[in-house]
């Protein structure tokens, strides 16, 4: 697949002004065809939560390199560049999440305007939210602690997966304070969730979430911020590993969970493709309603 303005858009690189990020055309079958460019030695384009790393391909007799890559409708995902041992945020790109990560959006991507774009030398909004619970889990072991954010006054409980990710990567509460000032978010809670073995505890088993129900949400009740840990979302740094976990447990069915589309989120997947057929544990007969919301 060559993308039509191939040699323009690299030349653009080769030469003295700046592209302004990696560039979309339609794909024949559907999707896109998006157009990443390096100036340096060899590298490859790695993507967070979405696809395996791709080899940028060195432009004629230059140190230009680029990459082709088949994208799907609706999608924004962040990358960054390897090159060697060292990983970079694409200097063509200004749109960034923070560190070497840089954000890439399909032309028909829904607009995402509460999320600051984030350089790789900026400094996150600061302080962090002052509340915060020392969680010693009995069933996950070790100590993690748990910050918490009440949006336009607190609401429904927002679990944040990865939540050091949300705190000093990207920015989660900046985000969500401005779509609740602009009325476009009802309030809602953060709970900001850091993971102590990742694999195990987000991985599709009931214990990390019966801790959750059992004893962080009973904490979050007590913490003396508003909210409704009775009516209980998340979102997660990368909604590809997000779709196989298990939010819930064994229970009655009285907690919702939203899916909410987050800043790597806004792909246009229906709740039977984020919730894996619909159900947290079909084989207790036990289905937890999911419902994806676009909260902005």
């Amino acid at each position: 697949m060559v993308h039509q303005d191939q040699e323009a858009a690299v030349g653009v690189v080769e030469g003295v002004g700046a592209a302004a990020g990696p560039s979309s055309v339609p794909a024949p079958d559907g999707g896109w065809t998006t157009l990443f460019r390096w100036r340096g030695g060899p590298a490859a384009v790695e993507f967070e939560s979405w696809s395996a790393p791709v080899p940028m391909v060195r432009w004629r007799d230059t140190d230009c390199w680029y990459a082709e890559v088949r994208m799907p409708a609706r999608l924004r995902v962040t990358y960054r560049i390897r090159a060697g041992d060292e990983w970079y945020a694409d200097p063509l790109n200004p749109v960034g999440a923070g560190g070497e990560r840089s954000i890439a959006a399909t032309p028909d991507a829904p607009p995402q305007p509460h999320w600051p774009a984030v350089g790789a030398d900026d400094v996150l909004p600061l302080p962090l939210p002052p509340t915060r619970i020392r969680w010693a889990s009995g069933r996950l072991g070790g100590r993690r602690t748990v910050r918490v954010h009440p949006v336009a006054g607190g609401g429904p409980v927002v679990l944040l997966l990865d939540g050091d990710d949300w705190l000093y990567l990207h920015p989660a509460v900046t985000a969500f304070d401005a779509a609740a000032a602009a009325g476009e978010l009802p309030p809602v809670t953060l709970v900001f969730l850091p993971a102590g073995d990742r694999l195990a505890e987000y991985a599709c088993r009931p214990e990390p979430w019966e801790a959750v129900r059992e004893e962080l949400l009973p904490r979050v009740a007590d913490c003396g911020v508003p909210g409704d840990p009775d009516r209980l979302g998340e979102g997660e740094a990368g909604v590809d590993r997000l779709a196989g976990v298990h939010p819930g447990v064994d229970r009655a069915g009285d907690v919702e969970v939203q899916r909410l589309a987050h800043q790597e989120a806004a792909r246009g997947r229906d709740a039977d493709a984020v919730c894996g057929g619909g159900g947290l544990d079909e084989r207790r007969g036990d289905p937890v309603r999911c419902r994806h919301v676009d909260l902005w």
